[in-house]
């Protein structure tokens, strides 16, 4: 009987778990960062160059719904890609906040 009833109890789990297979998210790649005053955001003109938080060739951040997943590298062909290089222990997300 006992077992009968987990098994019943993993099946909820397995189907519950397909229902958010269709579910969107948003995934985000994140060249990097900078803070900037009002006054010279307000001077920003085309041609402007911003510098970021990262170096060349360092790994990007990937980010789902805002919450870091990963690291990559990006891939320049005809579009732009990112070449997953790590994926971050839901263990270790949850430790980042």
């Amino acid at each position: 009987p006992t077992a009968g009833k987990m098994g019943g109890s993993m099946a909820s789990s397995s189907s519950n778990l397909n229902l958010l297979m269709d579910v969107t998210m948003s995934l985000t790649v994140e060249l990097g960062r900078t803070n900037m005053y009002i006054k010279d955001v307000l001077q920003l003109s085309e041609g402007a160059v911003v510098e970021l938080d990262k170096n060349i060739g360092e790994e990007l951040d990937l980010l789902a719904n805002g919450k870091i997943i990963g690291r990559g590298k990006i891939i320049l062909d005809d579009y732009y890609g990112v070449q997953v290089t790590h994926i971050i222990d839901p263990m270790e997300r949850l430790a980042m906040g």
